[in-house]
């Protein structure tokens, strides 16, 4: 016989479920989600009309008010587990007097906003905490990296709600310029240099040709394509996530942006760094590619881009960002061609190489000698400075310290 559901309990007016859906609201809110007091509002007045009954009901009562975007699933779940999760007294009671085994078994990787919103649940209690005094300790740090590259280096997943405020007001602040290309197309402009005969047929097609005056025109202006190819192998794979957060940023400002990835394969990642929210992006992004921080085979790889793909998105004069150290596992005799391919294919190549944080960096290995003839620029990639120059550089001409004939010409002293 199946059991009988029970009946909802009526949720009274005066008790104190509006004050904790109000705070729940409130959490949600500091953890990034947009809640405001009409959706707050309807989500009290939703649980009065529907009552009390299972956990589930509950739950999807709230999440039919308050979850308005798809991305925002993640952060109210999490939510909802942490702020309406029952105390559980008898079993915590019983854990005290039993016996406690050894933990050996491997911890689990924090789930996507789960940090963020613990932070936002326990921000007034961490408040009224008294303030611990630490010692003041000298350290030499000469030869250390500073706070700020261990937060550039630390997996976004893992962050808590003030660390990823201050990488994405960091990340924010690094926009593209106005690097607008002329195109073949046309837009109306009443300070044009161009006569538009067709403005001009189609004014006076209203007055039946009794007014004829003259409409000009002018070249339309837009961003360019932006294709990147990041590196993704064993020495590549965290400076490649930082710039795939920064991809991110960029992608929400900008049209037109085109993400591949590359170790022993190549894979496309346009549609998920498409995601508003930066913990599922990069999480996708983390599932569709196979060959993280594996190998690398950088001839074949891009053999493979120009082949299926480079008709496909360098049109309309792209600008091509290639992220790797240049370190070709295999042979580098197809490697040439394939730079010299790619190099034709679009507007501008711009080398990012994170080895460039050296100083005596020299290109003595085989695939930086065979890569470096065929691009535009050789810049460093390693920190949010790199990221800054590379972004004013975009709309303006190379500087003689980006010139990779340079490195070129001391690889050939070198070798003599």
């Amino acid at each position: 016989m199946p059991v009988p559901r029970p009946e909802p309990k009526e949720a009274l007016a005066d008790g104190r479920i509006a004050d904790n859906i109000v705070y729940f609201a409130r959490a949600l809110r500091k953890a990034g989600m947009r809640v405001g007091p009409a959706s707050v509002k309807d989500a009290i007045e939703a649980v009065l009309a529907a009552g009390i009954g299972s956990r589930d009901d509950f739950y999807w009562t709230l999440h039919a008010v308050l979850v308005s975007r798809r991305e925002d699933h993640p952060v109210f779940d999490e939510a909802f587990r942490l702020f309406w999760k029952s105390r559980e007294l008898i079993e915590k009671l019983l854990a005290m007097f039993s016996p406690v085994a050894p933990d050996d078994c491997e911890k689990q990787k924090p789930r996507a906003a789960e940090n963020r919103v613990s932070q936002a649940m326990f921000e007034g209690h961490r408040k009224n905490q008294p303030v611990r005094e630490v010692p003041e300790i000298e350290v030499d740090a000469r030869m250390t990296f500073s706070g700020n590259e261990v937060l550039r280096g630390k997996d976004f997943a893992q962050m808590d709600a003030a660390e990823m405020a201050e990488a994405k007001k960091a990340i924010m602040a690094l926009r593209l310029p106005f690097d607008l290309i002329r195109t073949r197309r046309f837009k109306a402009d009443a300070q044009g240099g161009r006569i538009d005969p067709r403005a001009m047929m189609r004014s006076a097609a209203r007055t039946g040709g009794e007014l004829i005056l003259p409409k000009f025109r002018s070249p339309r202006e837009a961003h360019p394509p932006l294709v990147v190819l990041a590196d993704i192998s064993g020495s590549m794979s965290q400076y490649t996530r930082i710039f795939l957060h920064f991809l991110h940023a960029l992608t929400e400002k900008r049209r037109r942006v085109h993400a591949f990835v590359f170790g022993t394969r190549l894979t496309n990642l346009t549609r998920q760094m498409r995601h508003r929210d930066p913990d599922e992006a990069l999480a996708e992004c983390s599932a569709a590619v196979k060959d993280w921080s594996g190998g690398t085979r950088i001839g074949d790889t891009l053999a493979e881009f120009n082949r299926l793909w480079s008709r496909r998105v360098l049109g309309q004069g792209a600008v091509v960002l290639l992220i790797t150290d240049g370190l070709e596992r295999d042979d580098v005799a197809g490697l040439s061609q394939e730079m010299e391919r790619l190099h034709k294919s679009c507007r501008r190549l711009i080398w990012l190489n994170p080895l460039l944080r050296f100083d005596g960096f020299e290109a003595r290995a085989r695939g930086v000698k065979a890569m470096l003839p065929y691009v535009d620029e050789f810049r460093a990639v390693h920190n949010l400075d790199a990221l800054a120059d590379l972004c004013a550089s975009l709309d303006q001409r190379p500087a003689a310290s980006v010139d990779p004939r340079r490195w070129a010409r001391t690889g050939e002293r070198q070798a003599a």
